[in-house]
């Protein structure tokens, strides 16, 4: 399959990109250059797709369902009451929308922790995304619940060419042991797998830690050996400066969620500080329950004005928080993509320069960072595959659907729960 973009603005030239296969072929081929399709970009440029690097797909179902809380109590009383009645239906319902949502804001891969993977897994596979869905355990489970959900990791089989991938989670130092976050970072270890946990995320995680261990979080995963450059840690908002140094050092991936920070008032990025130390930092929307949408659009934004008000407005540069968003994100997880390039993987993003919202087009980066919206975004093309042309996307209105009869059956359920109870 080969796929010719004719006349896209590329780095501020028009120019003929050529598709072979799943790779870029060449970034200044013919106009004639024979193809099996060809679209006609004229009015387009092109630019790196997003990776999303922590997520909770399925929380779609959650959206704006307990808004305006605390953490803890957020997942307390109500969260975790909701997804115990979650059924595998659900779980993919819930991902197909998410799915959905992140396409047309330019998405094509994320990094997903959540209960029965396997459904979240299908939805990837089907819809033509990238995905590493994680087995996940939390320290409240049964130890049989626990000990199957890791066996899983080792009978995992992609059925998507390569496109969907596995990682080991522990929810959270503060709600898994020590024991069980060692196991689940040596079994992702063995497995050639990511290790992916929350980090650092509130301030009661950090006092909390020091009280119970005379560390910092960054501190006590350090101290437990979990924490290396295949470690993708979500927030990791709270640190000191030697945890940044050590987050350096480990070169673990910092998976920063701008937005769900923020509403959750956990707290705000040291971007400034984790970017000195020489950190990997990318991007994540965390789930639609907490953020509550999906736009790696608006990540990017939020991202840039929080570095800025943190420490001065040379910080956050537009230049900066597309690399975390895009290559970044995709080094992250060993994908040769993220960027525009001769022999690199075909994810690219065709966005209309026309919208409103780019312009006049005196610099397209910082209109796509600080102006756009995901209504800028026309086409997306993952792995060498058009999955959204002319802002549609196959069978979107029956995702709506499902999702929304979703949510009415677990609300359902939930009120019989209540009732029994």
């Amino acid at each position: 399959m080969s796929i010719l973009i004719r006349n896209v603005l590329l780095d501020g030239e028009r120019r003929n990109v050529l598709i072979e296969g799943n790779r870029f072929g060449s970034l200044n081929a013919p106009g004639n250059a024979p193809a099996d399709e060809v679209i006609d970009a004229s009015g387009f440029a092109i630019l790196p797709a997003f990776y999303n690097t922590h997520s909770h797909s399925p929380m779609t179902l959650l959206r704006g369902y307990a808004d305006d809380m605390e953490l803890f109590t957020w997942l307390n009383d109500h969260i975790w009451p909701f997804e115990a009645q979650m059924k595998p239906e659900d779980i993919y319902a819930g991902t197909r929308l998410a799915i959905l949502e992140m396409i047309k804001s330019g998405t094509v891969f994320f990094c997903d922790m959540y209960w029965m993977e396997q459904e979240s897994a299908r939805a990837a596979a089907e819809m033509g995304v990238r995905a590493c869905v994680s087995v996940h355990v939390i320290g409240f489970q049964p130890r049989e619940a626990q000990l199957q959900t890791l066996a899983r990791a080792r009978t995992w089989k992609d059925q998507a060419e390569g496109r969907v991938t596995m990682a080991v989670a522990a929810h959270a130092p503060y709600t898994c042991g020590a024991e069980l976050i060692v196991e689940c970072h040596d079994l992702a270890r063995e497995l050639g797998m990511p290790f992916v946990i929350h980090l650092a995320e509130t301030r009661k995680e950090f006092d909390d830690c020091v009280g119970e261990h005379g560390m910092t979080p960054v501190q006590y995963l350090d101290s437990l050996g979990v924490l290396d450059r295949n470690t993708v840690a979500a927030h990791v908002v709270h640190v000191t400066d030697e945890d940044a140094k050590i987050l350096a050092d480990r070169e673990v991936v910092i998976s920063h969620n701008p937005v769900s920070n923020m509403k959750l008032a956990s707290g705000v990025f040291q971007a400034d500080k984790l970017q000195k130390a020489g950190c990997r930092i990318t991007l994540g929307t965390d789930g639609a329950s907490s953020n509550n949408n999906l736009s790696m659009i608006e990540e990017m934004k939020v991202a840039a004005l929080l570095a800025k008000v943190s420490s001065g407005p040379l910080a956050g540069s537009a230049e900066t928080v597309l690399g975390w968003a895009s290559r970044n994100g995709a080094q992250a997880f060993g994908l040769d993509a993220g960027v525009i390039r001769e022999g690199a993987l075909a994810d690219a993003i065709l966005v209309d320069l026309a919208n409103e919202r780019l312009v006049p087009n005196h610099n397209l980066l910082s209109n796509w960072v600080y102006s756009a919206d995901s209504s800028c975004v026309d086409t997306v093309i993952c792995d060498g595959r058009v999955i959204m042309r002319n802002r549609k996307i196959p069978g979107e209105q029956q995702i709506r659907e499902q999702a929304k009869q979703s949510a009415e059956r677990i609300l359902a359920r939930l009120s019989q729960a209540k009732a029994a109870s």
